[in-house]
């Protein structure tokens, strides 16, 4: 469709969650309280890595960036979400729209690749301790770290370029609770087609290679943990790795389900359930499988408390 045929949108309008209003007290609540332990676990790991000489290690360098991701993405839509719920005006300008989904989907993109780089860290962790420190010096990890952060840029620049040149010249009502692009397709009046096979391919490409990355890391893990004599050995090693496997099935398999799938599949009642799991559930979920069981965060956290930090 040519441009000049588009009308200009000046703002979307969410339907929300869900319109039964008798639900709006009861999910504010929820929501509310599991943002605000998304908010306060992370923002407390990201501290306590910062303040305790001890968790300045390549591991814990990149869990408070993961926290860091977290908070990012689930803070693009958490407060928006949270302000509909009792809102009777739901719009977002079309720029605000933009922005919303840029964010998003940087900081996604970055923590799906950053899953990776944790697997590839664990290796080496593991299969050369001695060499670790070397081979994860300051500088490797600063560029481990642009790289994720550059190609979640990257990826996200095409996507929002392509889905907001796209002619909105219906209805502006999203059925979902953020902008997001499985949504934003079913309302173009445009040929989306194009930007199906983009995303099928630049994010299948980041799916692929991440999900590869890791499973190859767990190999040679696996490998150089069958070489460890004591059985207390191969378990502490494989003890490290738990977290970040359940992690990475929790967070890879609700994205893939989510946008892997051809538009006529779409099912957006469903979708928002989904949605709402991977941008305020599994931020909140990671810090504590990732942290508050390991024993280096307790401790950090006990020589808070007898500081009277708590």
């Amino acid at each position: 469709m040519n441009r000049e045929n588009c009308s200009s949108l000046s703002e979307f309008v969410f339907l929300g969650i869900t319109s039964n209003t008798d639900l709006r007290v009861t999910l504010f609540i929820m929501f509310l309280l599991i943002y605000l332990i998304n908010l306060l676990a992370n923002l407390g790991m990201i501290f306590l890595i910062r303040v305790d000489p001890k968790l300045h290690t390549p591991m814990y360098f990149f869990l408070s960036h993961l926290s860091f991701c977290d908070l990012c993405y689930s803070t693009a839509v958490g407060p928006k979400m949270l302000v509909d719920i009792f809102s009777k005006n739901k719009s977002i300008p079309f720029l605000g729209c933009a922005l919303q989904f840029l964010t998003f989907c940087i900081f996604a993109d970055a923590e799906c690749l950053l899953l990776a780089v944790m697997a590839f860290d664990r290796y080496k962790a593991i299969s050369n301790p001695l060499r670790y420190a070397v081979d994860m010096s300051t500088k490797v990890r600063s560029l481990l770290m642009a790289g994720v952060y550059l190609i979640g840029l990257a990826d996200a620049l095409i996507h929002t370029t392509l889905t907001f040149h796209l002619c909105f010249c219906g209805s502006n009502e999203i059925n979902h609770f953020f902008c997001d692009l499985p949504p934003l397709y079913l309302l173009s009046c445009s040929d989306t087609q194009v930007n199906e096979l983009v995303l099928f391919t630049i994010f299948g490409f980041i799916e692929l290679s991440t999900i590869s990355g890791i499973l190859v890391s767990y190999c040679y893990i696996i490998s150089s943990v069958l070489k460890i004599r004591s059985a207390e050995g191969r378990l502490k090693a494989f003890s490290t790795c738990t977290s970040h496997l359940s992690a990475v099935a929790v967070f890879q398999g609700t994205i893939l389900f989510m946008y892997f799938r051809p538009s006529s599949s779409y099912s957006l009642d469903q979708d928002k359930m989904s949605s709402l799991f991977y941008t305020l559930v599994i931020p909140m979920l990671n810090p504590l499988i990732y942290s508050l069981r390991n024993k280096d965060v307790k401790e950090a956290l006990q020589k808070l408390r007898s500081k009277g930090w708590f």
